[in-house]
């Protein structure tokens, strides 16, 4: 099944469910928000599923992911983990940091209150912050019981998700340094336009990870495709990681941290300061920018088939212009 969120006026949008080609959709049966449908998955999925089946028969009206928010407009909480190791040990390595203790997840909790649609801008106070993009997948889960162990952890992944998580490199060592974690380095994510359950991707969702590769294009140019199957902890690792001392509400929204995989020189990078890294170790220097104010990006996940998986995210980096009211 998949779903997506249309604008209605109001902060969480409309549900809707999205034909496996992403030509058609339907306004969801007997709930309006994605966040109520996660509240009550067991209860409200069979209805979806059977309009769903519907939609790929021929019924609905035309959809363009365009169009659409994030699929969660907001929720209630977001977990980034790093659970590509290439990339950390990558990162390790270039800027001198300690090696991270095997056998413990990293994770960090970031704001959640939006998700920016897939094809909005993104405003930015300053170039000099080191403007840079991170492609991952992620799942949405509903409510996990504090303590669930990583069998069960699994049957709670209702969702996977493609996310394009903004990172601003120049102030991410400055609060690192201070032991609180960010906050200003990390601006609001974004996600493709559509979410689709696990089911959808066949042999390609195996041990709770994503296997297809993550296509990134900055200005038009083909930067990475890095598979999602190379993470040293599946998603219901990071979900029973998570909830280990916490219930986690319905509607928690976990990532994978930046898709790497370890020939990274090949199969290229899915963010700006991997391939930085990269060129530092390879020539002594860094010589790809990060992004100015009118780059964009584009991400997206195809199917063996050549089908568009979750729709692309599409986004261009703006100046941040001073609200005159104090509003946002």
């Amino acid at each position: 099944m998949k779903l997506a969120t249309l604008p209605d006026r109001t902060p969480d949008g409309r549900l809707h469910v999205v034909s496996r080609d992403l030509a058609r959709s339907a306004p969801a049966s007997g709930v309006t928000t994605l966040q109520a449908l996660m509240e009550n998955w067991s209860a409200l999925a069979p209805t979806l599923e059977a309009q769903y089946a519907a939609l790929n028969a021929g019924q609905g009206s035309g959809f363009d992911p365009g169009n659409a928010l994030s699929p969660l407009p907001r929720a209630w909480q977001w977990l980034d983990g790093s659970a590509f190791e290439s990339h950390g040990e990558l990162m390790q390595q270039v800027f001198k940091l300690d090696p991270v203790p095997k056998g413990r997840p990293l994770m960090y909790q970031g704001l959640s209150d939006r998700f920016l649609a897939a094809t909005a801008d993104v405003p930015l106070p300053s170039e000099d912050d080191g403007i840079d993009f991170e492609g991952e997948f992620g799942i949405i889960c509903d409510a996990v019981p504090m303590g669930t162990a990583t069998p069960a952890a699994r049957a709670h992944i209702r969702l996977l998700v493609q996310i394009n998580d903004w990172s601003l490199r120049t102030i991410a060592p400055i609060e690192m340094r201070t032991g609180f974690g960010w906050v200003q380095a990390k601006p609001a994510c974004a996600m493709a336009p559509v979410a689709v359950t696990p089911d959808e991707l066949g042999p390609d969702w195996r041990d709770a990870r994503v296997d297809l590769p993550l296509l990134v294009d900055l200005n038009g140019t083909r930067f990475g495709a890095a598979n999602g199957y190379h993470m040293a902890y599946g998603f219901d690792e990071l979900i029973a990681h998570a909830a280990r001392t916490r219930h986690l509400v319905a509607g928690t929204v976990i990532g994978s941290g930046t898709v790497s995989n370890a020939n990274y020189r090949e199969v290229g990078s899915s963010c700006i300061a991997e391939r930085r890294g990269i060129e530092l170790l390879d020539h002594g220097a860094p010589a790809t920018p990060y992004m100015a104010f009118g780059d964009r990006v584009r991400m997206d996940c195809r199917d063996r088939s050549g089908a568009s998986v979750f729709g692309v995210i599409d986004q261009r980096v703006v100046s941040a212009a001073p609200s005159r009211s104090g509003q946002v």
